[in-house]
């Protein structure tokens, strides 16, 4: 019998197994941040033990630190406190870290894959619960808690009892206008935000093998808002190119005999999955998220639902998320405005997600009353954009062009939302009060982020560039006279 991708990764790494009990599972990279690691730090300490592998480890801040002039003190003194301690502890361990000012500094999901340091066939954790877009590259990619951040640390291996297996075959071609995350925000409208608990997915279908590496670790970040435990995709030759040359890749002889272990990840054709699921994507449309979690989301055509026409275990659940949301059903999704658009995250943050934007952006400026931020997810995405002159592009539009961090995503840091804040945002999470306390979010693509910046409320961006320049010039006016009818 042949074996699935997760499970040929999984047996490579059991260090340790007894019947009816979980694996010891050894780990190839540990990712650690300013905000999950100083408990377990402290625990190392306090039993003085030191950290088996801290080549195997590696630091870098992200959560809580400022996206704008770093030269000034920090507003947020538990911020301050937080990125001093992970500082202390990376010395006292000898672990790199890529503090604040470095130039490798940025969100942990985006420097491991642009330094070569995610690779295919790793076991990668992170106590950070989308470790998973690292599954990407075909790596067995876990978050975990901060007692499970301290038994890494101590022993480089992790206590955990293995998972069921969901393959999800994606059928059909993307549609043009379409995204990743339009493809992710469809799944889990179609199949529930918790279809995946207790399993790891792979994802396969032709057009997986046709996106990019940045859109796979898109569907792949957003595997954890299906429920699922990971995230993984087989790699192939658009995994490998990207992987080489990378600064932690390996070279030589080192580089063949590791793509010879690479080219065998994959699932067999007669393994067997737990569950199987199809869905077609030839017309997944873009999507927007109206509720407080992902699976409430509709196509932009659409209008918001009333919660006696969804299925009865959502109806309770969508009821409350319209009166949270201060919205009404029945209404268009275009018509509803936002004063707000957050475009980073390591969900839609890398270049190619900034390219996008941009091309949306670019001989337009953003609608009255509308605060836009653009956060690339790392300081080498930030100097390869500036170097395109995609900042300038949203400058010029009225976009506040920031430092890398995690931001506005989940608002540990000053770029928090207001209560009552209506935001479009490229994160991975709508969650209540996610991005601020009292703010409302709705999930969308960064090519619907920009678009929905200039016209001031959500707009089918398929139909951008045929009839957008006509309306643009309006979309003040529009905005003013609608902005209270919408919700």
């Amino acid at each position: 019998m042949g074996k699935t991708l997760y499970e040929k990764i999984w047996d490579r790494h059991v260090v340790h197994q007894e019947q009816d009990q979980p694996a010891i599972l050894y780990i190839d990279l540990h990712l650690i941040h300013e905000v999950t690691s100083p408990q377990a730090f402290d625990g190392i300490k306090s039993t003085k033990r030191s950290v088996r592998r801290p080549d195997r480890t590696l630091g870098t801040v992200d959560h809580g630190i400022p996206t704008t002039n770093r030269s000034k003190p920090f507003e947020d003194p538990i911020a301050k406190k937080q990125v001093d301690v992970i500082e202390e502890n990376c010395k006292e361990f000898n672990i790199k870290l890529y503090n604040m000012h470095s130039p490798n500094q940025g969100i942990v999901h985006v420097i491991a894959p642009e330094l070569g340091l995610t690779q295919p066939g790793q076991t990668i954790v992170c106590g950070d619960s989308h470790t998973p877009t690292h599954g990407a590259f075909g790596a067995l990619a876990f978050g975990i808690g901060t007692s499970e951040v301290e038994h890494v640390l101590a022993t480089q291996t992790l206590k955990i009892s293995r998972s069921k297996s969901l393959l999800v075959k994606l059928g059909g071609k993307l549609p043009t206008g379409s995204t990743a995350k339009d493809v992710a925000l469809a799944l889990i409208g179609e199949f529930g935000h918790d279809f995946g608990t207790g399993h790891i997915i792979e994802f396969q279908g032709e057009v997986i093998q046709e996106l990019s590496m940045e859109e796979r670790m898109t569907i792949c970040n957003m595997a954890i808002e299906m429920g699922a435990r990971a995230g993984i995709i087989a790699p192939d030759e658009v995994t490998f190119d990207y992987v080489k040359g990378k600064p932690g890749a390996p070279i030589g002889h080192d580089w063949e005999e590791a793509l010879s272990l690479w080219k065998t990840l994959y699932s067999d054709p007669d393994a067997l999955f737990d569950k199987v699921l199809t869905f077609r994507i030839d017309e997944v449309p873009p999507q927007v998220t109206w509720g407080s979690n992902p699976s409430l989301v509709v196509p932009v055509t659409d209008s918001i639902p009333y919660p006696k026409d969804l299925p009865e275990e959502k109806q309770e659940m969508a009821q409350k998320a319209l009166e949270y949301m201060d919205l009404q059903p029945n209404t268009a999704i275009t018509d509803v405005y936002v004063n707000t658009v957050f475009i980073g995250s390591c969900t839609n943050s890398r270049v190619q997600d900034l390219r996008e934007a941009a091309k949306v952006v670019q001989g337009y400026r953003v609608a009255d009353g509308i605060r836009a931020l653009v956060v690339p997810g790392s300081q080498l995405v930030k100097k390869q954009a500036e170097s395109e002159g995609i900042d300038q592009i949203f400058l010029d539009a009225g976009f506040e062009w920031r430092e890398s961090g995690c931001s506005m995503c989940l608002g540990m840091n000053p770029d928090v939302a207001n209560p009552g804040d209506r935001i479009a945002s490229t994160s991975n999470r709508n969650f209540e009060g996610r991005q601020g306390k009292g703010s409302r979010s709705h999930l969308v693509s960064p090519a619907m982020a920009a678009a929905t910046a200039i016209k001031g409320h959500f707009v089918d961006v398929r139909d951008w560039k045929y009839n957008i320049a006509k309306e643009v010039q309006n979309s003040n006016v529009d905005r003013n006279d609608k902005k209270h009818s919408s919700v």
